[in-house]
């Protein structure tokens, strides 16, 4: 299926309020510099180029001092809604701000600000296994090492990996039922950390994606240089 069949339909929302305090940088890890553009600007390209989506959403922070200096935010693809204090809160905010543009049947992309890495094949795989699917799924990798579940650094147990996988972004849902899910979270004081998580408390269950290892995500400084790398060999 082409690209532009998608369009009518897709949209994406980029949380992008986070400080990221373990890259110990003098600004946030999406605006650090990731060759000619900022993080976050690698990413919104990333997706933008995939022609999926009609509009992508980014969530910032209210007092973000370095947003409107991108020249990318001049964009008529873009829409800036305000980010929030937790990841769920500022992809609330974006979806609040397609409510008077998508149906609640659109699919809602999600994908994390800092994941500059993600290829077009993916995005497409992620999309087309979801297409008939009636809750939606994610990327994620399954997990090859040997896990430990543990308690004051001693273990506990060890768990069996072949039923354990890592999240990726992107995360697609109809845009309705996501928007219910986060707010249900929210009222019941679910812990969310990922969009799926809010899913799963309403008793669906996402479908795994399997995605590409070099979809990674910038959190700690060696993040940068793999994130190049991985962008030079793409």
């Amino acid at each position: 299926m082409e690209a532009k069949d998608f369009v009518k339909n897709c949209w994406a929302v980029v949380p992008a309020a986070g400080v990221g305090r373990r890259m110990l940088a003098d600004r946030p890890k999406q605006y650090l510099q990731l060759f000619e553009q900022t993080v976050l600007e690698q990413t919104l390209l990333r997706l933008r180029g995939s022609g999926i989506f009609q509009k992508i959403v980014v969530s910032v922070s209210a007092d973000d001092g370095y947003w409107s200096s991108l020249p990318i935010t001049k964009k008529q693809w873009l829409i800036r809604a305000n980010g929030g204090e937790q990841r769920a809160d500022s992809v609330l905010s974006g979806l609040n701000v397609l409510d008077d543009l998508a149906d609640p049947e659109d699919w809602v992309f999600v994908h994390d600000a800092a994941r500059p890495c993600l290829t077009h094949s993916d995005l497409f795989k992620l999309r087309t296994c979801i297409e008939n699917d009636s809750v939606g799924g994610i990327l994620a990798l399954p997990v090859h090492d040997t896990l430990k579940r543990s308690a004051q650094d001693k273990i506990l147990e060890t768990l069996d990996r072949r039923t354990v996988w890592r999240a990726l972004t992107p995360q697609a849902f109809r845009l309705g039922v996501l928007k219910q899910a986060l707010l249900d979270a929210s009222t019941k004081g679910v812990l969310v950390t990922d969009e799926a998580s809010a899913i799963e408390a309403m008793g669906l269950q996402p479908m795994l994606v399997e995605g590409r290892a070099d979809n990674i995500k910038i959190t700690r400084p060696e993040d940068l240089a793999l994130a190049r790398f991985y962008l030079e060999q793409q």
